[in-house]
């Protein structure tokens, strides 16, 4: 198969940036108690569903992935980058790192209680980014729950806009209209958090995060 030219490139710009993004990021949740929270809860509702296997998509040096190991849950991650994955693996040698695309994922249909894709889908255009959801869908066990977190545009007028990310072109979503897309893709919002931005963010933007859920095994 072909790959798209967006990937190839974002893959491109992230293993050039994976040893500065790793040192920039690595300590990130320590000031982001909103951030933790979510993950917190996130995790529970994957762990009350009975199966706690876990994809981080979009990985990155894998110190979120390692954040839901300590959570409790079996947490592995995935990313586009093999500069990302390299670093993720010898930072947290315990842990499993894959290559991959959120695009195809190499993972059984229904293997996972849980997704994560935190800030992974920003740089995916928008005409491809239903694509990547019907891939969460098919990964998840019915009752799975998705983790999804991303900047959000200015208003409803603004379902998506390009920003200017350091490492690759970007986009932000109107929660709303991604909500929608979710919705269209099987995976219901069961929550939202939206944090406004503290006066020392380089962007302000409101950031969100989506928590959704496949329905249940017998649902109609």
């Amino acid at each position: 198969m072909v790959e798209h030219d967006a990937l190839g490139a974002t893959r491109e710009a992230y293993d050039g940036a994976a040893l500065l993004y790793a040192q920039l990021f690595r300590d990130e949740l320590r000031e982001r108690p909103l951030d933790r929270a979510m993950l917190s809860a996130f995790a529970e509702v994957v762990r009350a569903g009975g199966d706690g296997r876990v994809a981080d998509l979009g990985c990155g040096p894998g110190h979120v992935t390692a954040h839901l190991d300590r959570l409790g849950l079996t947490a592995f991650g995935v990313d586009a980058s093999p500069a990302m994955v390299e670093l993720a693996r010898r930072a947290y040698p315990g842990l499993r790192f894959d290559v991959g695309s959120m695009a195809a994922l190499d993972i059984a249909d229904g293997a996972l209680g849980g997704v994560l894709a935190r800030w992974s889908v920003i740089h995916t255009p928008p005409r491809e980014l239903p694509l990547i959801l019907a891939e969460f869908h098919r990964v998840l066990a019915p009752g799975g729950h998705l983790l999804i977190g991303f900047s959000a545009s200015d208003g409803p007028s603004h379902p998506t806009q390009v920003f200017d990310h350091a490492v690759a072109p970007a986009y932000r979503w109107a929660p709303d209209h991604l909500a929608s897309l979710l919705g269209a893709a099987g995976l219901a919002e069961a929550a939202r958090m939206v944090r406004e931005p503290r006066p020392t963010d380089r962007r302000q933007f409101q950031e969100v995060h989506l928590l959704a859920r496949k329905a249940p095994a017998g649902t109609p």
